[in-house]
């Protein structure tokens, strides 16, 4: 019987993270805002960011226009689009956090802000792509936390004393930001280097001209005084016009796409295996692949050997300080968009949903939840699924359904997590 939640949830959607849970852009530390919630990847052009920043708003994180730098042994990349809340010259909470605790080059942390539940997730010096996540309820915030908490080797880990997680600390995220850098978000399509030139180039000109036309007026001898008749220019009335934000379903990574690239990705970061060494569990979403492998005996060379041998591109590899973990990135490219419209109501698809899974005398979770997209809100049910089956089973029943967009797919042991929402009319 699938376990229903009647609390309607108000829920930001963000193509990138592909994450239904509800979450917010900012937070209020003694007075100041701070940004949270942003997309991180790889940063390549270390002297010029914001090259990466315009090739990462057209291929990777589609409509953003806001970035930031984090530098360090893993200089990265942030990402955040204006329209849903960011704006310029805010703080970067993560960038701040992390230049604060330095010292720790894994840290899974929830600090408990104004606004929510701040979860940060550090790994190797590199903050996860899903790594920076305000949620706005305390449940979600605490099962990332407890997903990631069985993932070894941890710096640090913080989370709230009321939470009662053994082996992990409670701090005042008031004390770590007062010893952090501060980072502002900055536009992606401001001026820079040449451009920025040629504008200081043009200002210096036109001060020149304005300085020669003063003392010409004002010094130079009259020789006949002209009478000057100015007119005041007519105001030119703009109307500003209201963007319009598409629906969520207009533009959605296509389920059939998602499903074979995950299943392919994750079966072959599955079948690396290596005495002494355990993998702790495999995570899948739009923006890539993640996984990483723990030392039970043996050696390093063994691990960074059979990743060698895999043929496998990893964009990040990163190993811990002492040399015991072990954490790869995969990211997809080109990923596919489709316009997935809605055809069932809400009774008409939980009806639908329930009795399948009845037929197949399975369980499933669903909950009901709305997502907003610029002033618009859509309804939408959430679902989770459990099963032994991998994606490849799975896809004639999940691509059945119109405006169904999958979040993330988890595999750890033979078991494979399904998470995501399905729009509805």
């Amino acid at each position: 019987m699938a376990e229903e939640d009647d609390k309607d949830l108000e829920v930001l959607d963000e193509p990138s993270r592909e994450n239904s849970k509800e979450w917010a852009s900012s937070f209020t530390v003694d007075g100041v805002q701070y940004a949270a919630s942003i997309f991180w990847e790889s940063l390549q052009n270390v002297d010029a960011p914001f090259l990466d920043a315009k090739e990462a708003a057209e291929n990777v994180l589609v409509g953003a226009d806001l970035f930031c730098v984090k530098h360090g042994k893993s200089p990265q990349l942030g990402l955040a689009v204006s329209s849903q809340g960011f704006k310029k010259g805010m703080n970067v909470a993560a960038v701040t956090a992390v230049t604060a605790m330095s010292d720790a080059s894994s840290l899974l942390a929830v600090f408990k802000v104004d606004a929510g539940y701040w979860y940060l997730c550090v790994r190797n010096d590199v903050i996860l792509s899903d790594g920076d996540v305000l949620f706005v309820r305390e449940e979600d915030a605490r099962e990332q936390f407890m997903s990631m908490l069985s993932v070894p080797d941890w710096s640090r880990k913080i989370a709230p004393q009321e939470w009662g997680i053994d082996d992990t600390e409670q701090k005042d995220i008031s004390e770590i930001f007062a010893q952090g850098l501060d980072v502002q978000l900055e536009k992606i399509n401001a001026l820079r280097g040449a451009e920025l030139a040629i504008v200081v180039v043009l200002s210096i000109a036109a001060g020149a001209w304005m300085v020669m036309f003063i003392a010409n007026t004002f010094f130079a001898t009259k020789t006949q005084e002209n009478k000057v008749v100015t007119r005041r220019a007519k105001k030119k009335v703009v109307k500003e016009v209201e963007k319009i934000v598409p629906a969520p379903w207009e533009s959605m990574v296509e389920t059939n796409w998602l499903l074979d690239n995950c299943r392919t990705t994750m079966q072959s970061l599955a079948a690396i295996t290596t005495p002494g060494w355990k993998n702790g569990g495999i995570t899948c979403s739009a923006s890539g692949v993640v996984t990483s492998w723990r030392r039970e005996f043996g050696r390093l060379s063994w691990i960074e050997m059979a990743l060698t041998y895999s043929g496998m591109s990893f964009t990040n590899k990163t190993v811990d300080d002492r040399g015991i973990s072990v954490t790869v990135s995969i990211p997809f490219q080109s990923v596919k968009k489709v316009n997935s419209i809605p055809t069932k109501t809400m009774s008409e698809l939980r009806n639908m949903i329930n009795d399948l899974f009845q037929t197949l005398n399975m369980s499933i979770s669903l909950s009901n939840g709305k997502v907003k997209a610029g002033n618009k809100v859509y309804e939408a049910l959430n679902f989770k699924i459990n099963s032994r089956y991998d994606p490849e089973i799975w896809k004639p029943m999940l691509t059945k359904f119109s405006g169904l967009k999958i979040n993330n797919i988890r595999y750890n042991g033979g078991v494979w997590n399904y998470e995501g929402t399905i729009y509805v009319q």
